[in-house]
């Protein structure tokens, strides 16, 4: 469900500057002395399906943003906390305490002469 939401996601991006690219710029510029020749034809209707589009997919974005972060795979934090407390309970050993398996070095005789 996790890579599904993401794939989601991207396809909603994509779409979503798609119709950012394909709207009229409102603050003029160049466009500003052309904007008698977009009403000749009869499309006046287009800004809004663009712009109401705009909106559903920026909201739709936001759900799946969401629901990503809940649906979230959360095993690397409980792997590490599980592996904290196995260190926490596990019991210390001081190598000094336990008896050494080693032989011991013989004994000089220096004093002795």
């Amino acid at each position: 469900m996790y890579f599904t939401l993401i794939i989601l996601a991207i396809i909603v991006c994509v779409i979503l500057g798609f119709f950012i690219l394909i709207q009229n710029p409102k603050g003029g510029g160049l466009s500003s002395g052309f904007s008698g020749s977009n009403n000749i034809m009869g499309v006046q209707r287009t800004g809004d399906f663009l712009e109401k589009g705009t909106w559903v997919l920026t909201a739709l974005l936001m759900v799946f943003a969401i629901a990503i972060n809940v649906a979230i795979p959360r095993g690397g934090a409980e792997s590490q906390s599980q592996e904290l407390q196995k260190q926490i309970t596990k019991p210390q050993v001081n190598p000094l305490s336990q008896p050494s398996t080693a032989p011991l070095p013989a004994a000089s005789d220096t004093g002795k002469k």
